[in-house]
């Protein structure tokens, strides 16, 4: 197995409870919910690693000039700050890496995936009083400034650049092949931005059937969250009798059957039938 490496059963135990806790209180916070994330993906990262990539956003934050004025003279403080100065920014290998989904490894690496280096441009500009949001642009994250009337975008991944309309037009496009709608832009809240942050982690994992204990671990922490989708339950079971934990795949299997049952009588017997192949897999 290639690092990063997991931590032992009770610290991944202790990092999910404090997990689902983060992510169904009053307000979820976004940094801590990343490097628990990041703690469960990587055993090496410990409460003193945690702590040191919370400074290290203090710190950066602490860089910014005090209040530098409207949305954008926000996005081209934070560009030259981070963009320029500091050398955050993304390429097409990043897509490659685990670890371009990892926060602390983003902070030290200066490197990352959008959804990633927009979560840095995030919490460095929500320390320094910001009015800054994630935006959840199609195939594309990046960040935004001001309200929706006078709205500013940037782009992390392209080292903090100040958006066009045509930019955010094009961006959209190559992704989906349709038109920009005013909804994309909206702001998207933390418990968002962690599921889409899992969910990249899952396709880096499906991409890479050596690593499905990346893609499990990826779906039971997506499976903590208040809200996500119920056939993440089945792509657990899948991943469960992948790895030859077959008894557990086929309870999941039989349990995600009687929860589609109401809706799809079919879908669910189909499912049965792949639990009890399941368990034929234990003669």
């Amino acid at each position: 197995m290639r690092p990063p490496y997991p931590p032992p059963p009770e610290r991944s135990a202790e990092l999910r409870r404090r997990f689902a806790e983060e992510a169904r209180s009053e307000r979820p916070d976004l940094s801590t919910l990343c490097l628990l994330l990041g703690a469960e993906a990587d055993g090496a990262l410990d409460e003193a690693g945690m702590d040191t990539a919370q400074m290290e956003l203090d710190r950066l934050a602490g860089q910014l000039p005090f209040r530098p004025g409207g949305p954008l003279s926000w996005a081209t403080a934070l560009q030259h700050l981070l963009g320029e100065r500091e050398g955050f920014r993304g390429s097409p290998a990043d897509y490659q890496r685990l670890e371009s989904s990892l926060l602390h490894e983003v902070l030290r690496r200066r490197r990352g995936l959008p959804i990633l280096l927009s979560v840095v441009w995030l919490e460095v500009a929500r320390r320094a009083g910001a009015p800054v949001y994630g935006v959840a642009l199609p195939g594309h994250f990046v960040v935004g400034f001001g309200p929706q009337e006078q709205q500013v975008l940037a782009d992390p991944f392209d080292g903090g650049r100040v958006l066009s309309g045509s930019d955010a037009e094009l961006l959209v496009a190559g992704a989906t092949g349709a038109p920009l709608h005013p909804s994309m832009l909206t702001p998207a809240d933390p418990l968002e931005v962690i599921l889409r942050i899992l969910n990249n982690i899952r396709a880096w994992a499906a991409a890479r059937p050596e690593r499905s204990d990346v893609a499990l671990w990826a779906v039971e922490l997506s499976l903590l969250l208040p809200s996500h989708p119920a056939r993440l339950r089945y792509e657990r079971a899948q991943l469960l009798v992948q790895r030859g934990d077959f008894v557990d795949g086929a309870v999941e299997l039989e349990e995600y059957a009687e929860l589609i049952s109401a809706v799809d009588e079919g879908a669910a017997e189909r499912v049965r039938g792949q639990a009890r192949s399941a368990r034929a897999m234990l003669n």
